[in-house]
């Protein structure tokens, strides 16, 4: 039996993958409901920040930075632009892409973003000390590397 599916002491079976998935779906839900009077779904705000900080930046490099599939990311922008959040403009480098920008609306919002999202993190860091959170982290980033990088030949 592979040690992800060994129960545990009460017999259930046991994985990070379900903490982390759970995790993530709580976080979700209360992102969600943090940033409804912006019109800001839990699946736009990590693409806003994202722009807010790497502008200009165009749409591929935002899919790769964020690790997101390209379908997502136009999705979310889309919604984004309809929000009045975020404009696209072609790059005078390349008139095939566009660069994406923030609008007045965007920029205004990003620090009520920022507020929403960091009284979520609290919440989260109810009971861990600093050390412990920074070693999360490590820990996760690793999980993450693990799991994106390319296959040794």
């Amino acid at each position: 039996m592979s040690e992800h599916w060994k129960q545990n002491d009460k017999g259930a079976l046991e994985s990070h993958g379900q903490y982390i998935s759970a995790i993530y779906r709580h976080m979700q839900i209360l992102i969600s409901a943090e940033l409804a009077p912006y019109r800001i779904g839990s699946g736009q705000y990590i693409f806003l920040m994202a722009i807010a900080f790497q502008r200009p930046i165009t749409q591929k490099a935002l899919s790769e930075k964020l690790l997101i599939d390209k379908t997502t990311t136009a999705k979310a922008i889309s919604k984004l632009e309809a929000e009045g959040y975020v404009r696209r403009e072609a790059d005078p480098a390349d008139n095939r892409y566009h660069l994406l920008y923030l609008t007045d609306s965007g920029r205004d919002v990003v620090p009520k973003v920022q507020e929403a999202l960091a009284r979520v993190k609290n919440k989260t860091r109810q009971g861990i000390t600093d050390e412990q959170y920074d070693l999360l982290l490590s820990l996760l980033k690793i999980v993450l590397h693990n799991l994106t990088k390319q296959e040794e030949t």
